[in-house]
C-alpha cells in the first residue's frame, strides 16, 4: 500500500504501519504490558485479546487475533502462514486503508504485526484508531428511531457499493457514535467487484446481520425488531446517495 510502511522485527517479525503513525512507531506498541497503566482490557470477561490504549497520539485498540470454538482447544492464537501480506492482520490492515480512502466509515489502521512461530505457524495483531463514544448497537437499542435504522440500512450499502464483504457483520460490529454509523472488525473481509447488487454473498451478510438482532433483548426498543428491520431494508434499498 502507498499509504503505509513496513518494519522488520527479531525472529522474522514484521509489522506494517501507517504514514500517519510510523514517524513515531515503536514495536512495544504491541506489548500491552508495554503501556503500563495507558492499556486496558477492552473486555474483562472476554477472550483477553483487546486492550483500549492511550498513545501519545490519541486513542487506540490493540486487538490479537484469537480462535474460538473448538480449534481453541488447539491454540488459542497460531494460524498457519501462507505468506505474511496474507496473513490476517496484514490482510484486515490493508482492507482498512482502502476503506478510509474512499471515505468509508470505519476505524484507521494503526499498525499490524506477524510473529513468525515454530514450524508454519504465525501469531497476529492489529492496531487502529479508537472510535470515540462509540457505542455498539445492542447498547442503543432502547434510543434507535426508524430514521437511525434507516441510517445502519444505508450504511451496509455504501459497503456492499464498494464491493466490501464483512466476514462478521453483526449487531456488536455496527456502532453508533455521535450520531453516524461506523462498521468495525474487518478480520477475513474480502474485496470484492463493486457496483454488484443482489449477490449472495450481500444477502449472507444481512442475514447474518438480522439473525445477530434475533438473539437481543427488545423490551425498551421503541420499535420492536420487525419495524426495525423493516426499516434497515428500506434504507439499504434505497442506495448510498444519503450515507
Amino acid at each position: 500500500m502507498s499509504h503505509s510502511s513496513d518494519f522488520f522485527g527479531d525472529d522474522g517479525a514484521r509489522f506494517r504501519v501507517s504514514a500517519v503513525w510510523s514517524p513515531s512507531f515503536n514495536t512495544d506498541w504491541f506489548r500491552p504490558n508495554a503501556w503500563g497503566s495507558a492499556a486496558r482490557p477492552v473486555d474483562a470477561g472476554g477472550r483477553g485479546g483487546a486492550w483500549f490504549v492511550t498513545a501519545p497520539g490519541g486513542e487506540l485498540v490493540l486487538r490479537f487475533y484469537q480462535r474460538g470454538g473448538l480449534m481453541a482447544h488447539l491454540s488459542r492464537d497460531a494460524y498457519v502462514r501462507t505468506g505474511v501480506v496474507q496473513s490476517r492482520a496484514f490482510a484486515e490492515f490493508d482492507l482498512l486503508q482502502r476503506m478510509v480512502e474512499r471515505g468509508l466509515p470505519v476505524p484507521a489502521p494503526v499498525a499490524a504485526a506477524f510473529w513468525p512461530r515454530a514450524g508454519v505457524f504465525y501469531r497476529a495483531a492489529i492496531l487502529v484508531e479508537r472510535l470515540e463514544s462509540a457505542q455498539p448497537l445492542p447498547s442503543v437499542l432502547g434510543t434507535l428511531a426508524a430514521e437511525h435504522w434507516e441510517a445502519v440500512g444505508r450504511t451496509v450499502r455504501r459497503f456492499h457499493d464498494e464491493g466490501i464483504d464483512h466476514a462478521d457483520l453483526n449487531a456488536f460490529n455496527i456502532l453508533w457514535v455521535n450520531g453516524s454509523v461506523y462498521v468495525i472488525d474487518f478480520d477475513k473481509g474480502r474485496q470484492r467487484a463493486r457496483g454488484i447488487t443482489g449477490a449472495r454473498w450481500q444477502r449472507g451478510n444481512l442475514h447474518r446481520f438480522h439473525r445477530s438482532l434475533l438473539k437481543l433483548d427488545w423490551t425498551d426498543s421503541p420499535l420492536g425488531l420487525d419495524t426495525a428491520w423493516e426499516h434497515v431494508l428500506a434504507g439499504y434499498s434505497e442506495g448510498a446517495g444519503h450515507p
